[in-house]
C-alpha cells in the first residue's frame, strides 16, 4: 500500500494489501452494518468490536433524564438479553479464556472481545445478541446506577482524574466535549431507565453499527456470522439502508472555561495540568503534532522530562498530550509535584512550549522524534487489539485507513518548521491550568493570561 486507502461510505465492497502482507477488507451490508477486517498471517487469535459513533458529548438533555446515558448503555447491554442473562455472557467467554469489555469515548462507543481464532464466531454472536436485544431490565438498570455512582467516586477519590476532569472542562468550556465521559453523579441519579432505552433504540441501529475484527480472521466467515446474528435478533441485514453519515469536521469556536481550576486536596503531590485547544483528528497537521508531542514530551529524552525532572528534580511524571476530535481538540502538560514547586514547575512546562515555538527543534530531535514514533507504531501493531481499534477509528472518524508503511511515510515528511509552526500556532491560543491538591487559584495568578 502506498498511501492511505480512503473509505466512501457508498462503496459496498473494498479489498486491499496492507503492510507486513495483511489483508484489509470491507463489506458495507444493504442495511447499512460495515463490517471490516485485518486478516494477519500467523496469527492465532482475533480481536472483534462492534462499534457505534454514539458518545458522551451527543447527549443533549433534551430529553429528561436522558443525560448519562451513553455510560448507563456500556454497562446495561453486559446484562441480558432475552436469550442469555448476564451470567450467560460471563460464562460463553470465561470458558474459553476470553476477554471482552466495552468502553465509552466521547465521540463513540466500543464493545470487544479477544479470544482464540476458533472461538471468534461465538464472539460475533454473544456481541451481537448484546448489542441489539439487551433487556435494559429496570431492577438491572437500578443495580447499575448504584455500580456506576461507586465508578465515579472512585474517580473522584483520584486526584489524577478529578485533575483531567476539570482540565477539559476548563479548556473546551460550554463544548459538548468538556462534559466528563462517564457523567457526573447528579445526572446519573436523574437518569430514567425509559430515557436510556430511548437513547438506546435511536442510536444502535444497523446503519449506526460498525463492526471490526484483526488477528486470525476470514472475511468471509465473519460477515456470514455478522449476518446470522443480526437476523437472529430481528434485524434484517437486506433491509436497505445508508451508512450514518460521519461527523463534521469543520472547528467550532471553542471558548475557554477557565483560566485556572483548582481543587484542594490534602495530597503529598499537586496534580497539575496546563493546555490549549488542539487540533482536530482530520486536521493535516496530526503527524507533525505527534512530532510534536515527542520533542516536547513524549519520553525520557524529551524536553520537559530533561529539564523538569532530570536536571531540577521537581516531579516524578511529566509529559504532553494531545486528543484530536472530530470539531475540537485539546493540548496539554501534565506534571505531578510538590504543592511548593507548582508554581516552579508550571513555568517551566509554558517556557518549554514557547521556546519550542520560538526556537524549533535540532535535527537530532526530529531524528530521534521519528524513530521513536517508528518503533511505537510498528510494535503497538504487534496486537490485535490496536489493529482492531485502528480500523474503528478509520471507519468511523477518520474516513480513511493508513497501514504501517503509509504512517512512517508521512513521519518521515515532518519537517523542523513544521513543528515550530505548529507549536508557535498552540503557544498562540488561550492557556488554561488545573490543579488537584494543595493549591489555590492565587499560587498560578497571571500565568493562564
Amino acid at each position: 500500500m502506498n498511501s492511505a486507502v480512503d473509505l466512501p461510505l457508498g462503496l459496498a465492497d473494498l479489498t486491499f494489501a496492507a503492510s507486513g502482507e495483511a489483508l484489509v477488507r470491507r463489506t458495507v451490508l444493504p442495511s447499512g452494518v460495515r463490517v471490516l477486517s485485518e486478516q494477519v498471517p500467523g496469527a492465532r487469535s482475533a480481536t472483534l468490536g462492534y462499534w457505534v459513533a454514539v458518545g458522551s458529548r451527543d447527549e443533549t438533555g433534551e430529553v429528561p433524564g436522558s443525560l448519562g446515558s451513553t455510560h448507563f448503555l456500556e454497562h446495561l447491554l453486559f446484562k441480558g438479553t432475552p436469550t442469555r442473562t448476564a451470567l450467560d455472557i460471563a460464562v460463553a467467554f470465561d470458558s474459553v479464556g476470553g476477554e471482552h469489555n466495552a468502553m465509552t469515548a466521547k465521540e463513540y462507543t466500543c464493545y470487544y472481545a479477544k479470544v482464540q481464532d476458533r472461538d471468534l464466531p461465538m464472539a460475533v454472536e454473544v456481541i451481537g445478541d448484546m448489542l441489539t436485544s439487551s433487556l435494559l431490565d429496570p431492577a438491572e438498570f437500578e443495580n447499575e446506577r448504584g455500580v456506576i455512582l461507586e465508578e465515579l467516586s472512585m474517580a473522584e477519590d483520584d486526584p489524577a482524574d478529578v485533575a483531567n476532569d476539570r482540565f477539559f472542562s476548563a479548556v473546551l468550556g460550554d463544548h459538548p466535549l468538556g462534559r466528563p465521559i462517564g457523567g457526573r453523579p447528579e445526572t446519573i441519579r436523574a437518569a430514567e431507565r425509559d430515557a436510556v432505552w430511548t437513547h438506546y433504540r435511536a442510536n444502535y441501529r444497523p446503519q449506526d453499527l460498525v463492526i471490526t475484527a484483526a488477528g486470525a480472521v476470514d472475511h468471509d466467515l465473519l460477515v456470514s456470522g455478522v449476518k446470522r446474528a443480526l437476523a437472529a435478533a430481528g434485524w434484517d441485514p437486506e433491509l436497505a439502508a445508508s451508512p450514518v453519515e460521519r461527523r463534521s469536521t469543520t472547528a467550532v469556536p471553542v471558548v475557554r472555561g477557565a483560566e485556572v481550576v483548582t481543587v484542594e486536596r490534602p495530597t503529598e503531590q499537586v496534580n497539575l495540568l496546563i493546555g490549549v485547544p488542539g487540533i482536530l483528528t482530520t486536521d493535516e497537521r496530526r503527524t507533525t503534532m505527534s512530532v510534536l508531542n515527542s520533542v516536547l514530551g513524549g519520553g525520557m529524552s524529551s524536553r520537559l522530562f530533561q529539564e523538569v525532572r532530570e536536571k531540577r528534580g521537581l516531579a516524578y511524571s511529566v509529559y504532553s498530550f494531545s486528543g484530536a476530535y472530530s470539531d475540537a481538540g485539546v493540548f496539554g502538560l501534565y506534571a505531578g509535584c510538590a504543592p511548593a514547586k507548582a508554581r516552579q514547575v508550571a513555568e517551566l512546562m509554558l517556557d518549554e512550549l514557547r521556546r519550542l515555538a520560538g526556537d524549533g527543534v535540532t535535527p537530532e530531535e526530529l531524528r530521534r522524534a521519528v524513530g521513536q514514533l517508528s518503533g511505537g507504531a510498528a510494535l503497538a501493531l504487534e496486537d490485535s487489539d490496536t489493529r482492531m481499534s485502528r480500523l474503528g477509528r478509520a471507519e468511523i472518524s477518520l474516513g480513511e485507513f493508513a497501514d504501517l508503511d503509509e504512517s512512517l511515510r508521512r513521519l518521515h515528511l515532518v519537517t523542523a518548521d513544521d513543528v515550530r509552526d505548529l507549536a508557535a500556532d498552540l503557544a498562540g491560543r488561550p492557556v488554561s491550568i488545573s490543579a488537584v491538591g494543595s493549591v489555590t487559584d492565587d499560587m498560578f495568578a497571571g500565568l493562564a493570561s
